[in-house]
């Protein structure tokens, strides 16, 4: 598993909070394809099959710990 950005985590714990691709691309002021980047990365480093399993593997791993 490899290591997620800063950027990443904020959005993996934006996700658990149940905000969307759109609402987290207003949050944080990126584009919605910025988002949806980095939302694959998450997946692709965390060897998910999609975001709610990447949720489960993070809080499994207590990756959103503070």
């Amino acid at each position: 598993m490899q290591k997620l950005t800063k950027r990443e985590l904020t959005i993996l714990r934006m996700i658990t909070q149940g905000y969307g691709n759109e609402e987290i691309s207003e949050i944080i002021f990126v584009s919605i394809h910025t988002v949806k980047a980095h939302i694959s990365s998450i997946i692709r480093k965390l060897d998910a099959k999609n975001r709610t399993n990447a949720v489960y593997i993070a809080i499994k791993n207590h990756l959103l710990d503070e």
